[in-house]
C-alpha cells in the first residue's frame, strides 16, 4: 500500500513539472530564430536600411495582407487594410554607425556619427566600409599603452579616432572604393550568452521589428480576426530623429500606436539609478509613462499585463519619450500611443544584451493588448 502512495504521488509531481514546462515553452520557434539572426546579422545603418526591410518583409509576408513602403524604406506590413480604424505596432529598422569624414594624405580614415556612435568604444573595433565595390575591411587604430604618456591620458574622442584599412596613402584608399560619405558598420554578429540572453550590435532596435513581426506570426497561427486594421511598422532614421515614423504616420493617420523600442538596464556599474530609473533585464517589459503617453491606452496594457499575468516594469519619461512614440503621439492632432520597452544592457554597443523571456514578454504582451482593443475606441478622457 505504502509503494502504491508513493507511487501515486510521483505520478503527480511529474504531471505537475510537465505543466510547469509547457507553461513555459518558448514561443519563438526554430523559424523565428532563424530569422533573428539573418536579420540581426544583416547591416542596417541609418539611411541605408532596406536590406534589411527586405530581410524583414519576406519573413512578414506570410501573416499580412498587404505591404506599404515609403520613398524613405519604411516598411509596413498591413492586416485588415480596408478597415477605417487602424491600430500601428512599431518597431525601428537602423542601426547606428559612421561616416567617412576626411581621409589624410597618409590613408588614414577620420569619421562622423550616424546616429549615437559611441566613440569610446571605437579603439581596437574591426569595421566594414561600405563602398560600391563591396566591403572595405577596416580597423579602428589608437596608440598602444606603451607609446601614451601616463601623466596625460587622452581618452578616445570624435576627433582623435581613426580608420586604418591597410593604406598608405589617400589614393590607396581611394582606389579600394573608399570615398567621403560612404558609411561605416560593426561586423559583430548575434550568439546567445549563458542560455538566455541575446547579445548582438544593433538590438536596439532590430529587436523591436522582430518582435512585432512575432506578433503578426502569433495572430495568424491563432486564427485571430482582428476588427481592425493593423498595421506592423518598421521605421527607419529614428537614431537621428524618429525621422521614419514622422513620415509613416502621415502616410497611415493611424488611431492607434503601440511603440516597442528597448530601454536600459540600470542594474550595472556606473548608473545612477536614482537618475535613470529602476530596470533589469529579465524582470519583464518596461511600460512607459510620459505626457507622450495616452494614459487610457496605457491602462489597458498594464490591466492585460495583470490579467495574463505578464511581468512588467514602469519607468517615468520627464518630457519627451526619445522614441518614435513621440512622432506618433504629435501627428495627426494627436494619436493615443504608448511604450512598451525592452530592458537592454549596453547600449549603442557591440555587445547589446537583452534577456529571451523579456522578449517574449513584449510580444505576449503587445499580442494581448491588441485582443483587447475595440474598434472605433476614442480613449477619450472625456467620455
Amino acid at each position: 500500500m505504502l509503494l502504491l502512495t508513493v507511487k501515486f504521488y510521483a505520478n503527480i509531481l511529474i504531471l505537475v513539472q510537465k505543466s510547469k514546462n509547457m507553461a513555459k515553452k518558448s514561443i519563438l520557434n526554430k523559424k523565428s530564430m532563424d530569422f533573428l539572426e539573418k536579420y540581426l546579422n544583416n547591416a542596417a545603418p541609418t539611411g541605408y536600411e532596406w536590406d534589411g526591410q527586405k530581410i524583414w518583409m519576406d519573413y512578414l509576408k506570410p501573416y499580412v495582407d498587404d505591404f506599404i513602403t515609403d520613398t524613405y524604406g519604411t516598411a509596413v506590413g498591413v492586416i485588415n487594410p480596408k478597415a477605417k480604424y487602424k491600430v500601428v505596432i512599431e518597431g525601428h529598422a537602423d542601426e547606428i554607425s559612421w561616416y567617412v569624414n576626411y581621409i589624410s594624405d597618409k590613408g588614414l580614415i577620420y569619421v562622423i556619427r550616424n546616429g549615437g556612435s559611441d566613440h569610446q568604444i571605437a579603439p581596437s573595433k574591426i569595421v566594414n566600409i561600405h563602398t560600391k565595390k563591396g566591403i572595405v575591411k577596416g580597423v579602428f587604430g589608437w596608440p598602444a599603452i606603451h607609446t601614451r604618456s601616463r601623466a596625460k591620458e587622452e581618452p578616445p574622442k570624435p576627433d582623435n579616432i581613426f580608420i586604418d584599412c591597410g593604406c598608405k596613402s589617400k589614393e590607396e584608399v581611394e582606389k579600394l572604393g573608399v570615398h567621403i560619405g560612404c558609411v561605416i558598420t560593426y561586423p559583430d554578429e548575434f550568439h546567445i550568452l549563458n542560455k538566455t540572453n541575446f547579445v548582438c550590435r544593433a538590438l536596439d532596435n532590430r529587436m523591436g521589428g522582430f518582435m512585432i513581426a512575432e506578433v503578426a506570426r502569433l495572430l495568424k497561427e491563432n486564427k485571430k480576426n482582428l476588427p481592425f486594421g493593423l498595421y506592423i511598422t518598421n521605421s527607419v532614421q529614428e537614431e537621428i530623429g524618429l525621422r521614419g515614423a514622422q513620415m509613416i504616420t502621415e502616410t497611415i493617420k493611424p488611431n492607434v500606436a503601440i511603440v516597442t523600442d528597448v530601454t536600459h538596464d540600470t542594474t550595472t556599474p556606473m548608473i545612477n539609478q536614482k537618475v535613470q530609473g529602476q530596470a533589469e533585464i529579465g524582470k519583464g517589459p518596461v511600460i512607459a509613462y510620459a505626457p507622450a503617453v495616452q494614459q487610457k491606452l496605457r491602462d489597458l496594457i498594464t490591466d492585460t499585463a495583470e490579467a495574463k499575468k505578464i511581468p512588467f516594469q514602469r519607468a517615468a519619461l520627464s518630457r519627451a519619450t526619445g522614441t518614435d512614440t513621440d512622432a506618433f503621439a504629435y501627428s495627426n492632432g494627436g494619436v493615443a500611443s504608448a511604450l512598451i520597452s525592452l530592458p537592454l544592457r549596453y547600449m549603442h554597443t557591440t555587445v547589446e544584451t537583452v534577456h529571451r523571456e523579456d522578449v517574449e514578454n513584449v510580444i505576449k504582451l503587445i499580442y494581448e493588448s491588441l485582443l483587447n482593443i475595440k474598434d472605433g475606441e476614442t480613449f477619450s478622457y472625456f467620455k
